[in-house]
């Protein structure tokens, strides 16, 4: 759990993908949707962290495409939860994120900025809203949207945390509606956050220690490790 606390806390520290990592790693010794619980309290207090390391340094137009469609993705979540199963989603947003990775590394890319289209953020942002509603597993379809743009890290890491920051905090009514945090251990989550903290300190000094091209190959692996976990996952619960 504590390991899972401090990717989280590197994640929103710059290091986005990491934090998409706290489920599965907690989803191997509890319940999904226990893991996704206890973990969105921990996301709040780290989400707060990153939005004062990141008020300068995010991209208006990229957030106001996908907020929107992240919303719509948590409302069509919270209706589909109970009948959604978890290792189709796993793997649809597993193959997603190496979708992304596989046109980074082997397709042919523009290297100047772009700019963000709107149809394809209000695509990406409806799946986004669905993943990280269910398995906060929202980076792959996020990042498959700003990669391409080639922005510097550090709107690329603010836009993450400030989009990020505002869906979670979208989870929570239908988190409570659906019973999520029932019985959870509340200074178990206390102590967690604190860990979290931390860690947003420790990715802030990685993504400053940096240069765009490291920052972004560190990004693209650290989205392999997720989207392979996240495979492996859903074939390890489809054939259990």
């Amino acid at each position: 759990m504590i390991t899972a606390a401090l990717l989280i806390g590197i994640a929103k520290g710059g290091l986005s993908s990491a934090a998409s990592l706290a489920v599965p790693l907690l989803a191997l010794t509890m319940n999904p949707v226990q893991a996704a619980a206890l973990v969105l309290p921990v996301l709040i207090v780290t989400d707060a962290a990153a939005l004062w390391l990141y008020r300068k340094d995010w991209s208006k137009r990229n957030t106001f495409i996908l907020l929107p469609a992240m919303f719509a993705g948590i409302a069509i979540a919270t209706l589909i939860v109970p009948f959604t199963p978890e290792p189709a989603l796993l793997a649809f947003t597993g193959l997603v994120g190496l979708w992304a990775v596989w046109r980074r590394w082997f397709k042919s890319q523009p290297n100047e900025q772009r700019r963000a289209e709107i149809l394809p953020g209000l695509v990406w942002g409806t799946i986004a809203g669905i993943t990280t509603f269910i398995t906060h597993s929202g980076a792959p379809p996020t990042q498959a949207f700003l990669l391409p743009q080639n922005l510097n890290r550090f709107v690329f890491a603010g836009t993450m945390a400030v989009t990020f920051a505002i869906a979670n905090f979208a989870k929570i009514p239908s988190y409570f509606a659906l019973g999520f945090f029932d019985g959870l251990n509340w200074p178990l989550i206390a102590g967690l956050a604190a860990v979290g903290l931390a860690g947003t300190v420790i990715g802030r000094w990685l993504v400053k220690s940096m240069s765009d091209k490291v920052y972004m190959r560190v990004i693209e692996i650290l989205l392999l490790v997720l989207c392979t976990i996240l495979l492996w996952k859903a074939a390890s619960d489809v054939f259990a």
